[in-house]
């Protein structure tokens, strides 16, 4: 493939997927400037593929790569903030945040396993509907306070409590079943 072709070929994969990919980053995200960097991320990604006319379905390989990109997106905010948020196994409970703050440096399970906690964290939180999924976002990774999130979006105090109890319930029975899953390999 020439260069040409090569660029013939992102630049009309830029036009026809970066309105798709960014409606998809947005809901996602805290900010403009969050969605606008992880999109980048995407297309830098994306043009410095040497087999692009290999991958035989270029959406599903973009929106992959992105889904990527936005779980890379909440590995960088605190998880410090997680701390409350635990899963109950038949002896107790484990925290996330123990589980994500461990150096895994040297110990390829313990990488291997927060990889998982963080791929299912992230498709669980695509299955939230979206006032729940912002509530928890905002309130986990973003530092603000469930008090700053119903300030900010003029909601009732209560109704921002319920949505992050139910995103809570939700995330931890999603949580449960890979924590289970990985416990029994």
């Amino acid at each position: 493939m020439s260069k040409q072709e090569k660029e013939s070929i992102i630049s009309q994969t830029v036009n026809s997927y970066s309105e798709k990919l960014m409606a998809f980053i947005k809901p996602k995200v805290k900010n403009s400037e969050d969605a606008q960097d992880i999109l980048q991320e995407v297309w830098f990604q994306f043009s410095n593929l040497t087999n692009i006319a290999d991958i035989v379905n270029i959406s599903s390989w973009l929106f992959s790569v992105t889904r990527n990109k936005i779980t890379d997106n909440y590995r960088k905010k605190r998880t410090e903030n997680l701390s409350n948020f635990t899963i109950e196994d038949d002896e107790g409970n484990f925290i996330i945040k123990d589980i994500l703050l461990i150096d895994n440096e040297k110990n390829p399970e313990i990488k291997f396993f927060q990889d998982e906690i963080w791929e299912e964290l992230v498709n669980a939180l695509d299955e939230l509907p979206e006032k729940q999924r912002f509530v928890f976002v905002e309130n986990e990774f973003n530092n603000k306070t469930l008090q700053q999130i119903a300030d900010e979006t003029n909601e009732n105090i209560k109704t921002i409590i319920s949505r992050k109890s139910y995103a809570v319930k939700y995330l931890r029975l999603r949580l449960k079943t890979l924590y289970q899953d990985l416990n029994n390999d």
